[in-house]
């Protein structure tokens, strides 16, 4: 080794040792005679003085060094002098001096600095993937990555779990977002995908009798980018057979809990975690990944105004649409530019309009408030439980529309009011989601999740008479508003598979050819099973404090899918075009 200790381990009790440190200049300070180095490596930094007294020509050789030069010190470990320890160093009560130096690898001056937290653009950065690798955020969120995985490998092993590895190449199939495909050599026009998830296989794997799996699996999507995606990502993919729903969440939550307790400094909000059913999620925060660190539910007015002479309220209930508003603590004090600019980013969602009332001493202060009887304005007030001070913001629309925009309304102004506490995991369980969903492009049903999600044992009927009231036996675990893992109980006999191909509007036919070893192998007796995935960027992303998952993902793309340090997507010659019988048609114009 060309050092004998890490930069980060010295202590006191090293004083007197002769060491030798190896690592990268962070900072460098020249007082003449004196020459300081914060010499770092992995571990952390140490100080490092070069004095002329004590090795001129060590001294001499560090006049020439620079911040990233890659440098080896041969000196003696020496406690600080009184009044110059550093307490927010670890290595603070002791430096080095040094004795000898040697240049391992002079640095160029780096396009921004590695020994600050300055903000850099994103596309520099990612340019220079491998310097801001060295900044030490970003050190800090891949050692917590590191910890993160390793603790669940320790967790599910001893829960009598094996890690299978399954296949990148696999077989492209019609069952959920867009495939990346990689073509054969040696099968002219034949094509892999690579796995979205290792969905069949770990279902599979339940049939071939391994019983429970777990594996950290890369999955790949080619799909519109945004902070919590990348086309390839991580997810702890897991599955286990004789279960029900209720065991696979009571797993996954343990598993959380003591692992937020491991990892981090965070506090869980409550234990065990709430359970809403995906109605509930809707109709009470407008989203099916609901932010629970802070209240202000919506609340429904549907009845409450359905006779009001305010037309905007009474027409939408007429029509069959609901009424219902958010209470927005405090902010009675935005002024109508502000409420102008949230009237039109809703109606950029979707939503009509945007109705205000502001709770005062002496009653409600609107636009409309003179459209409103006193019964009307009395029951909003209780309804919303506003007090003076508060701001009511209310839509008016079809269900879909009040919830996507009051949803996305409540989310933005907790943030913006700062509602949220940043140290705090709110997870939540969301269940009973429905089956499938009405595709108005294509007019037919797709899966909700994916099309070997089980139905709730007493909805398989409503799949032939009723589609879209059929729930699933699902769940997803969330925290913060974000996602974190999805799962369900999975069909396991052919004939449900076959009932839900039908409803998907997937032809017999068809079915075997894209899913006819999966059928086939029901048939040759295939346990109950059920499993999740949970998105290990994103939870480390959470754990880490980061709103992208770019920040804990060692070599991400952009957002318009690119690397930027490999130049990557980037042509291929023409002879490996050849060899896979592929041509470049031009795109019509």
């Amino acid at each position: 080794m060309l050092k004998s200790i890490n930069c980060g381990a010295l202590r006191l009790e090293h004083v007197g040792q002769t060491v030798t440190l190896a690592g990268w200049v962070h900072r460098r300070r020249d007082h003449g005679g004196l020459i300081f180095f914060d010499l770092r490596d992995r571990s952390g930094l140490v100080q490092v003085v070069f004095n002329a007294d004590i090795s001129a020509k060590a001294h001499a050789l560090a006049e020439s060094v620079r911040p990233e030069f890659v440098i080896q010190v041969q000196g003696v470990v020496a406690a600080r002098p009184e009044g110059l320890i550093n307490p927010n160093l670890a290595t603070g009560e002791i430096e080095v001096e040094a004795h000898q130096l040697t240049i391992l690898n002079p640095a160029k001056t780096p396009p921004f600095p590695i020994n600050e937290n300055t903000p850099v653009r994103d596309e520099v950065r990612l340019k220079y993937r491998y310097l801001d690798l060295r900044r030490a955020s970003m050190q800090q969120n891949l050692i917590l990555r590191h910890q993160v995985t390793t603790f669940i490998r320790q967790y599910l092993n001893n829960q009598d779990f094996l890690e299978i590895e399954t296949p990148i190449l696999l077989k492209s199939t019609p069952e959920g977002a867009r495939d990346y495909v990689v073509p054969s050599r040696i099968h002219p026009g034949k094509f892999y995908a690579l796995p979205q998830s290792p969905q069949q296989m770990k279902q599979l794997l339940m049939v071939a009798g391994y019983e429970r799996y777990y594996q950290i699996a890369r999955c790949f999507r080619d799909e519109d980018l945004r902070a919590d995606r990348q086309p390839e990502f991580t997810q702890l993919d897991l599955e286990m057979s004789f279960v029900e729903s209720q065991d696979v969440r009571d797993l996954i939550e343990a598993m959380l809990i003591e692992l937020v307790e491991s990892v981090s400094d965070m506090q869980i909000q409550q234990k065990p975690f709430p359970v809403l059913t995906y109605h509930e999620a809707m109709e009470r925060y407008g989203s099916d990944r609901p932010d629970l660190r802070y209240g202000m539910p919506l609340v429904d007015l549907t009845d409450l105004v359905r006779h009001s002479r305010f037309g905007v309220f009474a027409n939408t209930v007429a029509a069959g649409g609901r009424v219902k508003a958010l209470r927005v603590p405090g902010a009675a004090s935005f002024s109508r530019k502000r409420i102008d600019q949230l009237t039109d980013e809703v109606k950029a969602r979707g939503a009509k309009g945007l109705v205000w009332l502001k709770a005062e001493r002496d009653g409600l202060r609107s636009s409309i408030a003179k459209f409103l009887s006193e019964e009307e304005k009395d029951g909003i007030i209780q309804r919303t439980a506003a007090e003076e001070g508060d701001l009511i913001l209310a839509v008016a629309d079809t269900a879909a529309v009040v919830h996507e925009t009051l949803g996305w309304l409540r989310t933005h102004l907790a943030a913006e009011l700062n509602l949220a506490d940043p140290n705090t995991l709110a997870f939540c369980w969301v269940v009973d989601f429905p089956l499938l969903e009405w595709d108005e492009e294509e007019k037919r049903w797709v899966a909700v999740h994916h099309p070997f999600t089980s139905a709730k044992p007493e909805h398989w009927a409503l799949l032939e008479t009723d589609p879209g009231k059929a729930l699933a036996n699902a769940y997803d675990v969330v925290c913060n508003g974000m996602e974190v893992g999805g799962g369900s109980i999975r069909i396991h006999d052919a004939g449900h598979q076959q009932q839900v191909f039908r409803a998907l509007g997937i032809s017999e036919e068809e079915a075997w050819s894209q899913f006819g070893h999966l059928l086939e192998a029901f048939s040759y007796g295939a346990p109950p099973h059920g499993g999740i995935a949970l998105g290990l960027d994103r939870l480390v992303a959470i754990l880490a404090r980061e709103e992208s998952i770019r920040e804990v993902i060692a070599f991400p793309k952009t957002a318009s899918a690119m690397d930027l340090m490999l130049q990557s997507p980037s042509p291929i010659s023409p002879q490996q075009l050849a060899e896979l019988h592929l041509r470049i048609v031009p795109p019509e114009k």
